[in-house]
C-alpha cells in the first residue's frame, strides 16, 4: 500500500493537540479519546488502538508501534524518549513543530509549479478536443479529416488512447520514484550521482542534510545519547544511503572515541563544508545547544534549496509545453507549404 503511512501534515496535528493539552495540564487517556475524533477512518481506528492499549497498561509509543508503520519511526522513536525522560509535553510540540516545518517546504514546492502543471493540463486537453474533433467532422469534399496532429488517432477513443499514453507515462514517472524510496535493486547508492547533478544534486542534499540536523537537535534535546540520536537521524532521511552509515559512527565513537563531527566524517556521508560547521557547533557550546543553531541554519537554506528545486520543475514543465507548441508549430507549417506546393504542381 502506497498510503499506509500517516501524514506529515495528520502527524503535526496530532502532535500539536497533544503537546499543547500536556501543557494544559490535560490526562493522557482524555487526550487520546478525542484524537479517536480527528482525521482519516484509518488514523482514527489507530488512535483508538492506541487508547485501548494505554488504559491497558502499554506506554503511548509502545502502542504506536503495535500499529506497525502506521505512525512515522520518527514519532514512535521519539515518544519513547519523551515517556522515559519525563519530557513527553516538550516532545510532542517539538514534533509538530518539526512536521508542520516538512508541511511548509513540501506546500512551497506544490506552489511554485501549480501554475506550469496547469498549462500543461490545458495543453493535453486542447490537444484531445482536436483528436476528439478529427472524428466527428468531415470535411466537404467527404472523408476523414486530415490528420492535424500526426499521431493517427480520432475521435472518442483516439482521445483515450492518448490519454493512456500519459497514463503509461506517468505510472513509469511514479514507478521509478517509489523504486527509490524503497531502494529497489539497492539504487539509492546511486545518490552520490545525483548530488553531482548542477543546482539539482546540492539543493536535494541541503534538504537531506536539514531533516538530518532536525532530527539530531531534537533527538540531543530529548536526552537520547549521540549514537541513538545519530541512528535515529540517519533513519530520518528515509534513504538506505544515510542509514548505512549508523553502525560506521557507532564504531568511530565507541572504539576512537572520536567527537560527533568526527563520527560523522567516519561515515563518508556528508560534505565537508557540513562537518566543518558541525566542529564549529560542537565548540560554541553544548552539543543540544549547538546542533539546534545548526538545525535552524539549515531549514533556511532548506527552504531556499525548495525554491531552487521547485524553479528546475517549473522549467522542466515548461520546456515540456514549449516543446508541444514548437511540434505542433512545424507540423502547421509543413502541412500549409505541403498543400501550397500541391496546389502550384497542379497548376
Amino acid at each position: 500500500m502506497f498510503f499506509r503511512q500517516m501524514g506529515i501534515a495528520a502527524a503535526g496535528g496530532f502532535c500539536r493537540r497533544m503537546g499543547i493539552g500536556l501543557r494544559a495540564g490535560a490526562d493522557v487517556l482524555r487526550l487520546l479519546q478525542a484524537e479517536t475524533k480527528y482525521g482519516s477512518p484509518r488514523q482514527r481506528e489507530a488512535i483508538s488502538h492506541v487508547l485501548e492499549s494505554v488504559k491497558a497498561g502499554f506506554q503511548i509509543s509502545d502502542a504506536m508501534k503495535q500499529r506497525g508503520s502506521f505512525f512515522p519511526r520518527l514519532m514512535v522513536s521519539m515518544t519513547r524518549v519523551g515517556e522515559s525522560t519525563g519530557t513527553l509535553e516538550r516532545t510532542f510540540l517539538t514534533l509538530a513543530t518539526h512536521f508542520e516545518q516538512q508541511v511548509t517546504l513540501r506546500r512551497l514546492f506544490l506552489t511554485s509549479i501549480a501554475w506550469p502543471v496547469i498549462q500543461l493540463v490545458l495543453g493535453l486537453g486542447v490537444i484531445s478536443i482536436v483528436i476528439y474533433l478529427m472524428g466527428i467532422l468531415t470535411p466537404s469534399t467527404g472523408g476523414q479529416m486530415m490528420d492535424i496532429l500526426g499521431f493517427g488517432l480520432r475521435g472518442g477513443k483516439g482521445v483515450l488512447i492518448f490519454w493512456g499514453y500519459i497514463a503509461c507515462v506517468a505510472a513509469i514517472l511514479w514507478s521509478l520514484y517509489y523504486a527509490y524510496r524503497q531502494n529497489f535493486a539497492g539504487v539509492q547508492n546511486l545518490v552520490p550521482l545525483l548530488y553531482m547533478v548542477p543546482k539539482f544534486g546540492p539543493s536535494l542534499q541541503t534538504i537531506t542534510l536539514s531533516r538530518f540536523t532536525r532530527t539530531l537537535s531534537l533527538a540531543l534535546g530529548a536526552g537520547l545519547d549521540p549514537i541513538r540520536s545519530v541512528k535515529l537521524s540517519l533513519d530520518s532521511t528515509d534513504s538506505d544511503y544515510y542509514r548505512s552509515g549508523g553502525e560506521m559512527f557507532e564504531a568511530a565513537i565507541r572504539d576512537r572515541g572520536d567527537t560527533l563531527a568526527g563520527g560523522l566524517r567516519a561515515t563518508d556521508l556528508f560534505p565537508d563544508p557540513f562537518l566543518h560547521l558541525v566542529e564549529v557547533a560542537e565548540m560554541s557550546g553544548t552539543e543540544s545547544e549547538s546542533i539546534d543553531h545548526l538545525a535552524v541554519e539549515y531549514e533556511e537554506r532548506a527552504r531556499m534549496a525548495m525554491r531552487t528545486l521547485s524553479g528546475i520543475a517549473t522549467g522542466v514543465i515548461w520546456l515540456t509545453v514549449a516543446g508541444i507548441l514548437i511540434f505542433f508549430i512545424f507540423r502547421f507549417a509543413s502541412m500549409y507549404l505541403g498543400a501550397i506546393n500541391e496546389a502550384a504542381g497542379l497548376n
